[in-house]
């Protein structure tokens, strides 16, 4: 049987990083889960050279880790985004630790394709690659301000925020004239 791919890429970045595994070693034995809906669960044994390992499908996860559906898309609003997206339950400890994994583990992509294509145009594969992200993350900010725009000046389904903010004010002004016109009004009646 071939190993998840889930599992090879996580042991591919901690196999890059002594430091990692040396992080995972404490919890050798320990079962963590991954759970990211609509794929299957991900259970994973830490093994004592602080690597991965299919763990059992009946083993009692000490960790629980949810990706929420959200997470891909808030991985282009940067690494605090992210981990809004992850829930983690169970073990203090372990879960400390899985933590600064995700804030720290980092794949060196120009070190693997660098061993297929050589240094120069990995590099430059990186760098254009980078680039082609940053172009997506703008020109997807550039389309909501201009749908917004056009929802505003255009096609007017929406206010602009001061307006709003005015109206409101302008409502509440309204409503307190209007007890106050009912309190007077009451207290006119019963002098009558």
């Amino acid at each position: 049987m071939l190993p998840h791919p889930g599992i090879l890429a996580l042991n591919h970045l901690l196999e890059a990083e002594a430091w990692a595994r040396d992080k995972l070693k404490p919890y050798a034995g320990q079962c963590v889960e991954f759970r990211s809906a609509p794929l299957p669960a991900l259970r994973l044994d830490i093994l004592d050279t602080g690597l991965l390992r299919a763990a059992a499908a009946d083993a009692a996860p000490n960790l629980v880790v949810t990706i929420g559906p959200a997470a891909l898309p808030a991985m282009l609003r940067g690494e605090d985004a992210l981990l809004r997206e992850i829930g983690i339950e169970g073990n203090a400890d372990l879960a400390g630790t899985v933590q600064y994994l995700f804030r720290h583990l980092r794949w060196d992509i120009a070190e693997d394709l660098s061993k297929v294509f050589g240094d120069v145009i990995a590099e430059r594969m990186v760098r254009e690659g980078r680039r082609f992200a940053a172009w997506n993350v703008e020109a997807a900010d550039k389309l909501a301000q201009n749908i917004t725009e056009y929802l505003i000046e255009e096609q007017p389904l929406l206010a602009r925020p001061a307006e709003a903010r005015r109206f409101l004010a302008e409502a509440d002004q309204l409503r307190d004239d209007l007890a106050r016109l009912e309190k007077r009004i009451e207290t006119l009646s019963r002098k009558a």
